[in-house]
């Protein structure tokens, strides 16, 4: 029997414009339509919002861990099934755990369970990101600088079989260790490939965007930056109409001047789109964690290293709406398209997620006036209630 029901009482954003006084109707785990709240018909049953907005789930490209778990330290499925639940109480209803450099081994094993997860159908579980090994040292940031390494043939070959079993496969790359003919053969494969952790130049960078990569990782960390007669890494990714390129808007990784500056310049059709580079933290209350054997600590908003390296990031989705908006002083309609539609579209999937329209996927979140989220259904199956329990 079709489940159809029509969440109403909310002002509607549907990724492009708001409906007042409208009702979201779904269908079997897919958005049907807006229609009038009036003109909902009568063998769909309602379910009362009370009020505040509902908007597209929350697309996150880069998610190493949540709910106390790391996938590099433990990549199985259950990890990722853990990961995936403690970001969804932010608003997060499509995600790509991600790997940080690591082993060759551990690498295989987080393939092996990011095609399980798909097969399984994990609430939440998009894909996975693969964050080196191929960087550049120079700009290893909290990576390990001993399990870095060049792309070889066999490195290339694994990705592409992964891509196969995969709904999505993202990887970060530098040109320092990967060849443009490389990230060609990615991108043919169906691989979205990155450029990050690279102390690269412009137009090296923009030669790779040529190649086929077409996303930038954490705009102005572990990278070359924008200078007087060299832009950098950072500037190619601003001025290349394709690229798009992730931010980490909690304020302690790009200063909000910064970010306005970037916002107010990044040229199209690319655009620059939210992303947590959230730790184990997400969710929990601990103060500790370690990656690659390393301690890192949590701190007055920021995880670092012993020597102070910054080394991802204590943030959720909600709270980087919020910072954007708040802070940075984008309008609300475009805070939510950087966390929702314009990653789904860094990922080719805006067809179905990132906007509400007939046939995407009923990936929503309920946000009170003042941004507080209240509630979240991913695939039309509400996994979180504020103050209540879902099992």
């Amino acid at each position: 029997m079709s489940d159809r029901f029509a969440l109403t009482g909310a002002r509607i954003f549907d990724g492009d414009d708001w409906h007042d006084k409208a009702a979201l109707v779904v269908r079997d785990g897919l958005v049907e339509s807006i229609v009038l709240a009036g003109a909902i018909p009568s063998d769909v049953r309602k379910v009362e919002t009370g009020g505040g907005m509902l908007a597209p789930g929350f697309v996150d490209l880069q998610v190493n861990g949540g709910g106390g778990v790391m996938l590099n330290d433990h990549p199985d499925v259950a990890s990722i099934e853990t990961i995936c639940r403690a970001h969804a109480p932010f608003g997060t209803t499509a995600l790509l755990p991600t790997l940080i450099t690591d082993t060759p081994d551990i690498t295989a094993a987080a393939v092996a369970a990011g095609a399980e997860a798909a097969q399984q159908k994990v609430p939440g579980f998009l894909g996975l990101h693969l964050e080196g090994p191929h960087l550049s040292v120079a700009r290893k940031g909290a990576h390990d600088p001993a399990l870095i390494r060049p792309m070889t043939d066999a490195d290339q070959a694994m990705l592409v079989a992964a891509r196969k079993n995969l709904p999505v496969l993202l990887t970060t790359i530098a040109p320092e260790s990967v060849e443009p003919a490389r990230v060609s053969a990615l991108a043919e494969a169906g691989i979205v490939v990155s450029v990050g952790h690279s102390d690269t130049g412009y137009v090296k960078a923009r030669a790779f965007a040529g190649a086929g990569a077409t996303l930038v990782t954490h705009l102005f960390n572990a990278m070359s930056q924008i200078g007087n007669r060299e832009p950098g890494l950072a500037g190619a990714a601003i001025d290349t109409g394709a690229l798009f390129a992730g931010i980490i808007a909690d304020g302690i990784h790009v200063d909000p001047a910064t970010m306005a500056i970037a916002l107010r310049a990044k040229q199209g059709p690319g655009k620059i789109v939210l992303v947590t580079d959230a730790m184990a933290t997400i969710g929990t209350d601990m103060t500790s964690f370690t990656l690659n054997g390393r301690t890192i600590y949590r701190k007055d908003g920021s995880l670092r290293l012993a020597d102070g390296t910054l080394a991802g990031a204590d943030l959720d989705m909600i709270s980087a709406v919020r910072f954007v908006h708040r802070i940075v002083g984008l309008d609300l309609s475009e805070a939510l398209r950087m966390a929702s539609l314009y990653p789904a579209q860094a990922l080719g999937q805006s067809h179905r997620l990132g906007r509400f329209a007939n046939g995407t996927a009923a990936d929503i979140v309920a946000l009170s006036d003042d941004l507080n989220v209240e509630g979240v259904w991913i695939g039309g199956t509400k996994v979180f209630a504020l103050g209540a329990t879902l099992r």
